[in-house]
């Protein structure tokens, strides 16, 4: 059995990581004011390939052996498969009902962790990621009819899509050799390789984009994926799976507080609530990481150990390694 790491509770790692959903919060702003309308897989495209082979450049390292099929999967499951559903669910579901819906996260996290990793949950975990989800429905949901059922299925989809991608990268690990970098590059280069067909096929060539557009679109690709992405798998590595994946409701308070600054939306009383509500649980997250798996019982010690060549039955000797 592996032995299990100690999870890093350095502010420092913390606050990096945190800039990750901060940064995927102000995306909704982006898209709304400088991309073309009605073009959520060009926009997954354009976030993910391009970050991806800048990446893959900087770092220079490719995978090998089984961690070509390794980086696919995650590149599927953290990119491939979620950016698409993501902008599905935002698209067919009323103001932030797909926020809301995918703020169960951190719960599909706790869940995974125990079946994939062997942590138990604790109760703790499990309050703090009930109330997140809570919290972020305050902020989010607004009055509307009843949802629309493919778009609450793709945002729990992708909110497990996610959740499975983060449980497997801590999982997993990183081969030697390979460090965050080239480990995000690998998984946004595979993924932005899964949207393209779906791209071209569905929604045509792109259109010509304008200053306004390319400049959004720049934003999306080097600040709000390739650094984002970096800074998240790079928590990963540094930090528990349940740790990271509270930091997630970031991304939708920070949405909310983006839209009351600078485009004018107002809160209630209610959202403000509701605000304090996910960022303490975001907070109490970070202390609530999952128990670890209780340990197979260790052999007695190598001096207590009965020798065959000691005289006497059962008799012990001490052994003395040899150099």
């Amino acid at each position: 059995m592996l032995p299990v790491s100690v999870p890093s509770r350095r502010p420092a790692t913390l606050f990096l990581t945190a800039l990750a959903p901060v940064s995927w919060g102000t995306t909704y702003a982006v898209t709304s004011e400088f991309l073309p309308p009605d073009r959520p897989l060009l926009t997954a495209l354009a976030r993910a390939l391009p970050a991806g082979l800048l990446l893959l450049a900087s770092a220079r390292v490719l995978p090998k052996g089984v961690w070509w099929g390794k980086a696919a999967v995650l590149g599927a499951l953290n990119i491939g498969a979620f950016f698409p559903l993501l902008f599905l669910s935002a698209y067919r579901l009323p103001g932030g009902t797909a926020a809301a819906v995918g703020s169960v996260g951190p719960l599909f996290v706790v869940g995974l962790s125990a079946l994939l990793l062997g942590q138990r949950p604790t109760a703790r975990a499990l309050l703090a990621g009930v109330v997140a989800a809570f919290g972020v429905s305050l902020v989010v949901l607004k009055a509307a009819g009843a949802p629309d059922l493919v778009g609450v299925l793709a945002a729990l989809a992708s909110a497990a899509s996610m959740s499975a991608g983060t449980v497997l990268t801590k999982k997993w690990g990183r081969p030697p050799g390979a460090g965050p970098l080239a480990l995000t590059g690998w998984q946004l280069t595979a993924g932005g390789l899964l949207i393209a067909p779906l791209a071209l096929l569905l929604e045509g060539p792109p259109p010509a984009p304008d200053a306004r557009a390319a400049a959004g679109y720049l934003y999306l690709a080097l600040v709000n994926t390739a650094l984002a992405y970096w800074l998240w798998f790079r928590g990963i590595g540094r930090l528990s799976a349940t740790q990271v994946t509270f930091l997630g409701p970031l991304s939708p308070l920070t949405a909310a507080v983006l839209g009351w600054a600078a485009l004018g939306q107002s809160l209630t009383p209610l959202q403000l609530t509701g605000m304090a509500l996910a960022f303490g649980a975001t907070v109490a997250g970070q202390s609530a990481t999952a128990r670890p798996p209780a340990p197979a019982t260790a052999p007695p010690p190598l001096a207590e150990q009965p020798c065959e060549h000691a005289r006497g039955k059962g008799e012990r000797v001490s052994r003395v390694p040899r150099p």
